[in-house]
């Protein structure tokens, strides 16, 4: 817990810092109330202990700027014996508590573990509410994910990184999910960033944040994903694809437990669990030069697989079931389930779009449906029977390169390096051929 304690008294702001930090707890001083306030700014803090009368700005004026900016940091507030009708407005303002001087310092420490818990007590409600009915579970008839099920619960609680690959659509968030779900981190957010959909020119600011006036456009100051997750877990999905001079500050980070805005020069410190996924090999790509191998090793303490769909078919059926109840939910459909045939003919398919490809069949049948179940004609399978995705034979060479690239972009859901990369051509001739066949976005 990060607590800020003002007071223009040095000897009694120090005194109280001393014995915060007995603790455990990270405490930052500030002489006046308008170095509390610039220290909010650019910080995170749990707990603000803040005099009521100072010089510059008094308590109630800092109360009133940490509101005034939609700070749920709870405050207590220091008041003198004359001063306890101020320190009552100041509870009517929001403060959290007030204590008189002279005061016992355990008496303070008290209130202030109380302040912190009923904060963390706050954002689980409201991260339970934000989420609604939906809890987060995994079940798996497949012996390898039971495995790994086990394996993510065992390590949920432990402070430790995690890496989890795995082929494009096999569920890696919904996993990276259920172990913050299980960890002593579930109060607090889960904050995913796709590092491979953002460009890089702006990846940086994404991760870190940025101050006011730090490069043009930036016209007001910015809080990263980092931030964003204090006390909780970062989701940094397709890792692989960070660009190299960024690595370098997302090492310091995970080493230090510090980030720093761009155009800032202080250093934030911060609670966060990083759980990274990649779809890529990443020995080969530290072999290759392409990826720092000090940064794998910080991310790889945890390792965990999880297999394609085409090696877990057993269940189809649970995961078909799960997104026939979804869609029909979204929808407003009453779709009763999916025939043993229908099934069966999923079975056969190899699904090279993993679970994600599964999904957006079953939304698709459910659109089409005409109610009761889903039979095996309501499914169009790429390559199947003259369906979807299926090159016939009499077609001109263009019209088959064509229908190869419009395949392979809908299966990596436009992803054009990942689309490239399977056609077998560089990322600037698929460019060259998407505006050649009038393709577009």
């Amino acid at each position: 817990m990060r607590i800020l304690v003002a007071d223009d008294e040095k000897g009694l702001r120090d005194s109280i810092a001393e014995y915060l930090s007995l603790d455990g707890f990270e405490v930052r001083t500030a002489e006046n109330g308008l170095s509390a306030m610039r220290l909010m700014e650019d910080e995170v803090f749990d707990v603000l202990v803040t005099d009521l009368k100072m010089p510059g700005a008094d308590g109630l004026e800092v109360l009133a700027h940490l509101r005034s900016i939609e700070s749920d940091i709870p405050v207590i507030m220091i008041s003198a014996f004359g001063e306890i009708s101020d320190a009552v407005e100041a509870m009517k303002l929001g403060a959290e508590d007030y204590l008189v001087k002279p005061f016992e310092t355990e008496e303070l420490r008290l209130k202030v573990i109380r302040a912190g818990e009923k904060r963390m007590m706050r954002r689980e409600i409201e991260r339970l509410r934000s989420r609604g009915e939906q809890g987060l579970t995994l079940e798996s008839n497949n012996t390898a994910m039971k495995k790994l099920i086990a394996l993510a619960e065992r390590a949920a609680p432990a402070p430790a990184n995690v890496l989890i690959t795995g082929e494009s659509g096999t569920g890696k968030e919904v996993l990276a999910r259920y172990i913050h779900s299980k960890s002593e981190r579930a109060g607090g957010p889960f904050v995913p960033i796709n590092v491979g959909s953002i460009p890089e020119t702006l990846l940086e600011s994404e991760l870190f944040g940025h101050e006011k006036g730090a490069f043009t456009g930036a016209d007001r100051m910015k809080t990263g994903m980092f931030e964003a997750a204090n006390g909780g877990t970062l989701f940094l999905d397709e890792i692989g694809d960070m660009p190299q001079h960024l690595q370098v500050k997302l090492l310091r980070a995970i080493q230090e437990r510090k980030i720093q805005r761009l155009g800032s020069i202080r250093l934030l410190s911060l609670d966060v669990r990083i759980i990274a996924a990649t779809n890529r090999d990443l020995e080969r790509d530290v072999k290759d030069g392409l990826f720092r191998e000090d940064l794998f090793y910080r991310l790889n303490v945890m390792r965990m697989h999880l297999p394609p769909l085409r090696d877990r078919l057993e269940d189809l059926s649970l995961l078909s079931a799960g997104f026939l109840s979804m869609m029909n939910e979204r929808m407003a459909r009453s779709v009763s389930g999916i025939t043993a045939d229908a099934v069966e003919k999923l079975k056969s398919y190899d699904f090279p779009g993993n679970i994600r490809e599964l999904e957006n069949l079953i939304e698709r049948a459910v659109i089409l449906s005409d109610g009761g179940e889903l039979t095996s004609s309501d499914f169009m399978l790429p390559g199947a029977g003259g369906q979807q995705g299926e090159i016939p034979a009499a077609r001109t060479l263009r019209e088959v390169e064509r229908q190869a690239i419009i395949n392979a972009l809908a299966r990596w859901e436009g992803k054009k390096t990942r689309a490239a990369e399977e056609l077998g051509i560089d990322r600037k001739t698929l460019f060259n051929k998407i505006r050649e066949y009038g393709l577009g976005d």
